[in-house]
């Protein structure tokens, strides 16, 4: 099979799909990689590095997706990039359908495989989205630490205190991978933290580990805005695979909040937690509603590219050599996690959160290559 890797476009992003290793097993097992010049710098991965492992270095994505069986990205392909796309051609990214219909109609017409990292499911986890979700996690609290201060328009608060002065106090919605690392780094700076979230076992768990100075709530509409009040820093952290994130945050709860405190909404990726978040870049990440600072950067991790990269290839790589191995339609039946992470097989949605989001009708990947 003919694997291609072009280099990411969305802006700020500076991750690539594989690392030289990568290359190295898949030309190993007879398949041919595809690398577009200059796709790893911003990961500190030059084309010699690949090209030393039996990688093509392609000038352009051209190349890449009118040649690859099999296209290896790490966001979701931007409009410049759906004519390129070949029917049958299978696209294993992040893709994030549930935030955006353009995206989704694109897919669809495009009459290609959309595998999707966010959606495979082993064991009942996400192992492809738990690594970013980790690097997320701890960078919501580094980036709501520098835009709590003044001169990032915050209310000028440190977030561990000091001897005479209380700490700030972090809320964090949702107790999942992104919520719990938010919460051991915040604790680590000694701040005042309260997870929230609806799952009690979750709750029990979290509180056998976390330090002294985590609490954990269940999340109710009452104990949402009690927390608002108190926090000078809010972590939206909440996943529902492959569906739209919930608004837990409306536009007349931010009244309730200090001037100047901070939103991270990390799940904006897929819509985001609060009504009044909107997609942003590592260019330009905050905008500021109702007195509240709102960072709603869609790539968090791109920002650390050489750690994300590694973070991700380490986990990916398995699943592009299985699906470069046999084929989608083989891939599927051996690989139960794979047939999770089709959310568009040809032209028919088979994902049924992407599917019941938009009112689209959706059908097994298993039905559809039977």
């Amino acid at each position: 099979m003919i694997v291609g890797v072009p280099k990411e476009i969305k802006r700020d992003e500076y991750r690539v799909a594989i690392l030289p290793v990568g290359v190295e097993e898949l030309v190993q097992r007879g398949h041919q990689v595809l690398i577009q010049r200059g796709a790893g710098i911003g990961s500190g991965i030059r084309d010699e590095d690949y090209a030393r492992h039996g990688a093509e270095i392609v000038d352009g994505p051209d190349p890449i997706f009118a040649q690859a069986d099999l296209v290896v990205k790490v966001k979701e392909p931007l409009a410049e990039e759906w004519p390129k796309i070949r029917a049958g051609q299978i696209l294993f990214t992040y893709f994030h359908f549930a935030s955006s219909r353009e995206l989704t109609d694109a897919m669809l017409q495009s009459g290609a495989v959309c595998v999707a990292y966010e959606t495979l499911e082993e064991n009942g986890r996400l192992p492809l989205l738990t690594p970013m979700s980790e690097v997320a996690g701890r960078m919501s609290i580094q980036e709501g630490a520098k835009y709590l201060e003044r001169p990032q328009m915050g209310r000028g608060i440190l977030l561990g205190g000091v001897p005479g002065v209380a700490p700030a106090h972090i809320t964090i919605l949702g107790g999942g991978v992104v919520g719990a690392n938010a919460a051991r780094i915040a604790a680590g700076f000694q701040a005042d933290v309260a997870i929230l979230d609806i799952n009690m076992d979750r709750l029990r768990e979290l509180d056998n580990y976390m330090p002294a100075n985590v609490n954990v709530l269940f999340s109710d509409r009452h104990t949402i805005r009690e927390q608002l009040q108190l926090a000078d820093l809010v972590v939206g952290a909440v996943l529902i695979p492959g569906a739209k994130a919930p608004h837990l945050i409306r536009r007349d709860d931010l009244k309730l909040m200090k001037p100047g405190s901070v939103i991270i909404d990390v799940a904006i990726d897929q819509g985001g937690s609060v009504e009044t978040s909107r997609p942003t870049t590592h260019s330009e990440p905050t905008f500021i509603e109702e007195g509240v600072v709102h960072y709603c950067v869609t790539n968090m991790p791109g920002a650390v590219g050489r750690t994300s990269t590694f973070a991700l290839c380490n986990v990916t790589l398995p699943w592009v050599i299985r699906l470069a191995d046999v084929g989608i339609e083989t891939a599927v039946r051996k690989y139960p996690p794979l047939a999770a992470a089709v959310n568009i097989y040809r032209n028919e949605v088979t994902n049924a959160a992407v599917g019941d989001t938009f009112g689209l009708p959706h059908r097994s990947v298993l039905e559809l290559t039977s």
